[in-house]
């Protein structure tokens, strides 16, 4: 086994065999192979424990106080590896196959240990306040970087979604809530001077519904009608000009309105609401509405969380989908969530329409997982990085949002995101389950059984 070790595995475990005789302890123990990663640290994870305020000394008097040792017959006999260390030994290798890397490396060794839960390491690294989570997390990062394809397949996809802005301006009137929004807004506008519809008189307009379950979460953040007004009285803007329903916003404006519409549908809406376009506010950073929001020393993260916490209570499928989706990417080192993290998604969702055509078809998570990692491998994006979607994944969402407005369903479903990744026949998710043994049909037929 030993010869698959890098240099520095080898030397954490002739570290660990040291550090096993300085103790007069037959075997060496988990707890000494703890002891020499944190003495032989170098690099990123030298770093990750001086983060924490490891140190060896520290380590060394923790561990002392709760190890048990059966005592070597001499001094001087050199310690053999204990049955436990033998499992760990076995479990880098597993790790670093899973990983793609033909040799062990020092972070394997790190992975192993603690991620070992018969040994009390974990503990002590807790206890010294270690977060094991973030630490993992990290070294999984690393040990990705020799891994497969580095860029994912999708991301090369150079097509364009086509977009009408008369149709997404028209898709902002599909709730009776942001209507009846924009109705005031334009009534505000007509009685200003100002030419075109801005952020500004969009969110005063939102505002003024007391009544309003979001307006009571925007005071409870600071942000009142009143204050509101009071900051806007201090800035100059344009004259009003509109017909109808043809609104003509501002670019900043225009801008956050397509931002609360992609808002809508990554928290599983089929129409767009106040929320989503104070929502689209807070993400595009843009327009006087947010000026006043900066002035009002308002926390976008707090504002934003407040509003989404409702949201997720009500558990819209979609909405958990995207979530296992992201999660799914992390999991696979990329910041890119593609079609085939969609696929994930819907069956790791479970209860939705989608899961369940997708179980009558004999597809489970740990199959999609394996065909979907031999298609893209893994990445070695930094894991702090904004996930971003793949222009198919743009699309296919766009597909499922058609579907569900189509049928005149207030949330986009599991079913409604399972058909539209059938619109793309060349995506990832498409070949996945190709490879799965299933095609369009049998998803479409599927999904008409359990509608019926």
């Amino acid at each position: 086994m030993f010869e698959k070790f890098t240099e520095k595995a080898v030397n954490v475990v002739a570290e660990a065999q040291k550090i096993a005789q300085e103790m007069n302890s037959e075997y060496i123990l988990s707890e000494h192979l703890l002891l020499a990663l944190v003495k032989e640290a170098k690099g990123i994870p030298l770093k990750i424990f001086k983060n924490y305020n490891i140190t060896y000394d520290d380590l060394y008097d923790e561990i002392n106080k709760t190890l048990e040792i059966t005592k070597a017959k001499s001094p001087d006999a050199v310690p053999n590896f204990s049955h436990h260390v033998k499992n760990i030994l076995k479990h880098t290798l597993d790790i670093a196959n899973k990983s793609g890397n033909p040799s062990i490396l020092y972070e394997h060794l790190f992975l192993a240990v603690i991620s070992d839960k018969n040994s009390n390491n974990v503990k002590t690294l807790e206890k010294l306040g270690f977060d094991i989570y973030a630490a993992r997390t990290l070294l999984q990062k690393l040990v990705q970087k020799k891994v497969k394809k580095l860029y994912h397949p999708e991301i090369d996809d150079n097509r364009e979604t086509e977009h009408n802005r008369s149709a997404e301006t028209d898709a902002l009137f599909d709730s009776a809530e942001s209507t009846a929004v924009f109705e005031r807004a334009v009534a505000k506008l007509s009685a200003s001077n100002y030419e075109i519809l801005g952020t500004e008189q969009i969110v005063s307009s939102i505002l003024e519904d007391k009544e309003c379950e979001l307006t009571k979460i925007l005071a409870q953040n600071g942000v009142t009608e009143e204050l509101f007004d009071e900051k806007l009285k201090n800035i100059q803007s344009r004259q009003a000009e509109y017909e109808g329903r043809q609104i003509i916003f501002t670019p900043n404006a225009f801008t956050i309105m397509n931002s609360a519409l992609q808002t809508a549908k990554e928290l599983g809406s089929s129409v767009v609401l106040p929320e989503h376009i104070i929502l689209g506010v807070l993400k595009t950073k843009k327009g006087l509405a947010y000026e006043i929001f900066k002035e009002l020393k308002i926390s976008d993260d707090d504002l934003a969380h407040s509003i989404i916490k409702p949201i997720e209570k009500q558990m819209p499928q979609t909405l958990t989908i995207l979530r296992l989706a992201k999660e799914e990417a992390r999991r696979l080192g990329r910041n890119v969530v593609g079609t085939e993290m969609f696929l994930l998604g819907i069956i790791g969702e479970a209860a939705g329409v989608g899961a369940q055509v997708l179980a009558e078809l004999e597809i489970n998570i740990k199959d999609a997982r394996k065909v979907v990692e031999d298609l893209i491998g893994f990445g070695n994006e930094y894991y702090d990085k904004e996930i971003v979607f793949t222009k198919r994944a743009k699309r296919v969402l766009e597909a499922a949002w058609e579907l569900a407005k189509k049928e005149r369903k207030s949330r986009i479903e599991s079913a409604h995101m399972l058909l539209a990744l059938t619109t793309e026949p060349t995506c990832i998710a498409m070949k996945a389950l190709e490879q799965l043994g299933v095609d369009a049909v049998e998803i479409r037929e599927g999904v008409k059984k359990f509608k019926q």
